[in-house]
């Protein structure tokens, strides 16, 4: 037993672990700051990060450990598991900001669609190398879309229309990538445009409208609904190069920025860090993602590739849509920044994901 873990240990890759650990620890750095410049003596939420951080840690060697083959296995339990962990936190659920999609237990939070992430992922992953898809069969198409669309209504039913776009995008990736037709995905962005359409005339409440009207012209409503991105920008902007200093934040650490430890994180990152600590910041997720790739191009089973590509959608989606909403270039949806932001259920999330890619990685440089 001993000799595995040491051989699973040389054959981990330690170049895409050490990018986590940084990523990680900047993110730490930060909620610490805030915490303690808003006058949080307890820390509590860096002291609950770090809980999360250390099981998040042991979640990613037990998954690094474990043989990634068992989850080709299991991957369709796992998505009716899926599905009944949604419906259950539909009606049992607590309500936080106005989406009822989250368990507590005492003063921990489990948000269940950040691992029903996952679980999609792992699904379409099983289906794609199961199936024959050099003949580009539209069914594969349509099998896996009513996976994803299933997890997107009870999702939106919540509603949390954030982690409904990132199942939705991560689903489009994948089929993107896997070479079917280019006018299959064409079709696909007609049809979803037209809902869009739809749905702005008859579904959203004039509220969600006039989000979105905020989202194309902030400076229309500072005040309000374009607040919080208002103040991520001038955060960004008053960092300058080297930044203010750790804990000198004006706009974190006198409470102007909101969620600064879970949405706006990097926007405090650039506050205080400048422009010297987003390129630092950036420089690690290409190195996680180029490692990634790297190793991609080494998978020779059709399941380990598939996931790892999947992971890799994932991943990057949510950290270009946590960025762009810093920056004011997207919509504020909701999306937390992966390593970094504060919150456990996306933080273990995101450590699973980085275990299941490390298992996939070591068993294919061992021939396992």
């Amino acid at each position: 037993m001993l000799k595995k873990i040491i051989l699973y240990l040389k054959n981990l890759d330690w170049i895409l672990f050490f990018s986590i650990l940084l990523l990680v620890s900047f993110g730490l750095i930060e909620i610490y700051s805030v915490a303690l410049g808003q006058g949080a003596t307890d820390l509590l939420n860096f002291k609950k990060q770090i809980f999360f951080i250390i099981i998040g840690f042991i979640l990613f060697f037990v998954f690094t450990f474990w043989d990634y083959h068992n989850l080709f296995s299991f991957s369709n339990y796992f998505f009716i598991l899926g599905i009944l962990i949604l419906l259950f936190v539909l009606f049992f659920g607590v309500s936080v900001r106005g989406t009822r999609g989250w368990f507590y237990i005492g003063s921990f939070g489990l948000q269940p669609v950040e691992f029903v992430k996952i679980i999609l992922i792992l699904f379409i992953a099983r289906y794609f190398s199961s199936v024959s898809l050099k003949l580009g069969s539209i069914k594969h198409i349509f099998f896996t879309g009513l996976a994803a669309f299933i997890f997107i209504i009870l999702v939106l039913f919540q509603p949390d229309f954030g982690s409904a776009l990132i199942l939705l995008l991560a689903w489009l990736a994948m089929i993107a990538e896997v070479g079917f037709k280019k006018r299959y995905i064409i079709a696909i962005l007609l049809i979803m445009s037209i809902l869009v359409a739809g749905a702005w005339m008859f579904y959203f409440k004039p509220y969600q409208k006039e989000r979105i009207i905020t989202f194309i012209n902030p400076s229309s409503d500072p005040l309000d609904r374009g607040y919080n991105s208002t103040q991520a920008i001038i955060a960004i902007g008053s960092g300058g190069f080297m930044g203010r200093g750790i804990g000198f934040g004006s706009q974190s650490q006198l409470k102007f920025l909101p969620e600064s430890q879970t949405d706006f994180i990097f926007a405090v990152i650039a506050e205080e860090l400048g422009f010297f600590g987003v390129i630092l910041v950036i420089l690690l997720f290409i190195i996680f993602f180029y490692r990634s790739l790297v190793n991609l191009k080494k998978i020779k089973n059709d399941f380990g590739a598939f996931f790892i590509l999947g992971a890799i959608n994932l991943i990057f989606i949510q950290m270009f849509i946590n960025i762009g909403m810093n920056l004011g270039l997207l919509p504020v949806i909701g999306i937390s920044l992966p390593f970094l932001s504060y919150g456990g259920s996306a933080m273990l999330s995101v450590f699973i994901l980085a275990g299941i890619m490390e298992s996939i990685i070591i068993r294919s440089k061992i021939n396992y």
